[in-house]
């Protein structure tokens, strides 16, 4: 079984990553830490990114590929089997897709638990990944982080 861990990048990505952590503890499973990008219709999107569109993905997006890369590597430092994934697409399907295509057996997520109304107008991704994943999925509350 392999873990999908959704991150956003803020600073309550780290309370994602250390519940994430502690199941790979646990398992020894392989743990993919996911960043989509959500990009407009003239970039490419995950469902045509071959490896080389994705290394394009990873050039165009510096800032966020070092951020992810440093979070993985504090679990690869913690001797746990860790890969960085970068990809534009839709935020929701673009995970679950991604999930299927690992062999994903958990979705971590975080929650910075907003009020109802902002979820109706913004919408909230760690809502879209419970109604739609056919796998469980691991809600780390990040209230205030």
């Amino acid at each position: 079984m392999n873990i999908i861990v959704a991150v956003d990048l803020s600073p309550a990505s780290t309370r994602v990553i250390e519940a994430a952590r502690g199941v790979g503890d646990l398992t020894g499973v392989s743990i993919y830490v996911l960043h989509v990008i959500e990009t407009g219709p003239d970039y490419i999107t995950y469902f045509d990114a071959t490896d080389v569109q994705r290394e394009k993905v990873s050039l165009d997006f510096p800032k966020e590929r070092d951020a992810l890369k440093a979070l993985t590597v504090k679990l690869e430092d913690e001797g746990l089997d860790a890969t960085a994934v970068l990809l534009c697409g839709p935020a929701v399907e673009t995970t679950l897709a991604e999930a299927e295509r690992l062999g994903a057996g958990l979705i971590v997520v975080g929650t910075h638990g907003h009020a109802a109304v902002y979820d109706v107008l913004i919408g909230s991704y760690s809502a879209g990944i419970i109604r739609k994943s056919k796998l469980p999925v691991l809600v780390v509350p990040v209230r205030g982080a």
